[in-house]
């Protein structure tokens, strides 16, 4: 069988592990990485591939927390422009007739929204990753609450408002003081997992429309707003690969999206996660598959949208059951750090078989230990920081751990901090605490100025084990 040349989109923590995790297949040819990062230059070849600034896949893309009876039209609200989209789309066809690029991997949900997959395909290429129309399942919380709501799929209540004046409206309904607080007030858009609001009371919601309000990004993204009812259970996670009619089951983890230590303070791409996670038991599992994951891809093949790739599914796990608290059309970031190192079987011959549909021919082998992930950021993030801090420490890391880097960048031949998420430390073990374990002390190696992290990851987890 000839070598398959790999181009993957992206720069982030989650691209890194996608390049360790292709670059040990024996089918693979050459890999490429755009941009890429420090890191993916290790396993791949990082290219510039020429586009207008803005159109680029950035680092720090992630999800937000507690995901919400809406219209089937529209996507994220963060959507470039289509002139611009297009420029970096023809210019990614072109490289790829260039290099003779045989899979396309898309690791950001940015240019899934906008319409890459629908490009390239429609120039012969194969692309990993759903088309726009399938993407709407992340970059449209009104769709994707339609969606669950027409085909009875569990997730929260939820209010919709949608006129040009929804954060007006919003703010009109909450002067009425019958609200069951607390309530979640989401942005219908991509907002890097920072356009999901948890609402005490009605002077704590005013405050996150006024934040929504001032923050450009949150504005566009909140052209439509939902508010649902606040779910009470615990938070998880279950990614499956699929080519629209089979699905395999990768691995159930909890990402911690809060900068704060016992889940405080703002929302965050994403500050580690564990995988897998003890609320998703076996049983828990067989229930998501049968009452969540397959009810979603029926529901989107009768809609004529079916849906390819991986599928994240975020969920609440409450006393009635698993409901949805989001979907997302990519790996997450940080849960894709924890789930790639548990996977045992060849990734790339699990993406060539789900954009050829004999995913049925395959099987996902995943390993029975336990992974955790902490992400090291820079001081100040998710608000303002400063770059160019030198990290130190990295050739003390263990060979049983890894390091994927998120923001740093190379110069004089030093490294140095290029983003709020920096570098993401990966361990694993025989069990949780082990994992755990393993990992800060690998993370104790690593230090940057006003390097920051969670120290409670997996603290949940313990918990329950």
């Amino acid at each position: 069988m000839a070598p398959y040349n790999v181009l993957i989109l992206g720069s982030g923590g989650r691209e890194h592990a996608l390049a360790w995790s292709l670059s040990r297949s024996p089918l693979l040819g050459k890999l490429y990485i755009s941009p890429g990062n420090p890191g993916t230059a290790v396993h791949g070849e990082n290219v510039e591939i020429a586009a207008p600034a803005d159109t680029a896949p950035g680092p720090e893309s992630g999800h937000g927390s507690q995901t919400g009876h809406g219209s089937q039209t529209g996507h994220g609200s963060q959507t470039k422009t289509k002139s611009a989209s297009e420029l970096w789309f023809k210019a990614v066809a072109e490289f790829l007739r260039e290099k003779d690029i045989a899979l396309t991997v898309v690791g950001p949900e940015q240019p899934l929204v906008d319409g890459i997959t629908d490009y390239l395909e429609a120039r012969g290429h194969k692309v990993f990753g759903p088309s726009k129309a399938a993407a709407r399942l992340e970059g449209s919380k009104t769709f994707a609450k339609w969606l669950m709501h027409k085909y009875q799929i569990p997730t929260a209540e939820s209010i919709e408002f949608s006129s040009e004046t929804a954060l007006d409206d919003l703010e009109a309904w909450l002067s009425v003081d019958n609200q069951n607080w607390p309530i979640v007030i989401k942005a219908d858009g991509l907002a890097a997992g920072k356009g999901v609001f948890i609402s005490r009371d009605r002077a704590e919601s005013l405050d996150h429309l006024n934040r929504i309000r001032e923050d450009a990004t949150l504005r566009k993204a909140a052209r439509r707003v939902i508010v649902e009812e606040f779910m009470q259970g615990e938070e998880a996670s279950v990614f499956a690969i699929t080519d629209g009619r089979n699905a395999h089951l990768l691995l159930s983890a909890q990402d911690h999206k809060r900068i704060g230590e016992g889940d405080t303070g703002l929302n965050t791409g994403g500050m580690g996660a564990y995988g897998p996670a003890p609320v998703i038991d076996e049983r828990m599992l067989r229930l998501v598959e049968d009452t969540i994951l397959y009810p979603t891809l029926g529901a989107m093949q009768l809609e004529g949208h079916a849906y390819r790739g991986v599928l994240y599914l975020g969920l609440m796990i409450t006393e009635e059951g698993p409901k949805v608290v989001e979907y997302n059309c990519r790996f997450g970031d940080p849960e894709c750090q924890v789930l790639l190192p548990a996977m045992e079987s060849d990734l790339l011959e699990v993406m060539l078989a789900t954009v050829n549909f004999e995913l049925e021919k395959t099987e996902v082998v995943m390993s029975k230990e336990h992974y955790c992930c902490v992400v090291l950021a820079s001081g100040g993030y998710p608000e303002a920081y400063t770059k160019g801090k030198e990290i130190a420490g990295l050739e003390n890391i263990s060979e049983e751990a890894l390091v994927f880097h998120s923001g740093t960048r190379s110069a004089d031949g030093k490294l140095l901090t290029n983003g709020g998420r920096v570098l993401s430390v990966v361990a694993h073990g025989q069990d949780l605490k082990t994992a755990i374990d393993n990992c800060y002390r690998e993370v104790g190696k690593v230090s940057f100025e006003n390097a920051y992290y969670r120290r409670d990851i997996g603290a949940k987890g313990l918990e329950r084990s």
